[in-house]
């Protein structure tokens, strides 16, 4: 089972992600795309990467705006895979604009 990470670690972890916010607990972003469409084809995308990471956030969908929060339930925390996921979610909604 993965560490859950110490609440420097997780700072640490946020400061290189844009618009992530959180603590051990875990972590957050909301992003806005131009069209719904557009926001469900991000969750596609974001879908597949979790699959192939075994690993999945939490997605709250409102119109075009996604909030994702990654948190490893498991192990009752943030942890590595948690910021890796954060990371891939970041490139996709990046390719996206």
């Amino acid at each position: 089972m993965a560490d859950v990470l110490t609440a420097e670690a997780v700072r640490d972890g946020l400061g290189g992600l844009a618009d992530w916010t959180g603590d051990p607990a875990g972590i957050s972003r909301t992003t806005e795309l131009g069209s719904f469409p557009a926001a469900i084809a991000v969750v596609d995308r974001v879908a597949e990467v979790a699959e192939e990471l075994d690993h999945h956030p939490d997605i709250d969908i409102r119109w075009r705006a996604l909030t994702f929060r990654c948190v490893t339930h498991s192990a009752g925390g943030v942890t590595e895979r948690d910021l890796e996921l954060a990371r891939r979610i970041d490139d996709i909604v990046r390719s996206a604009r």
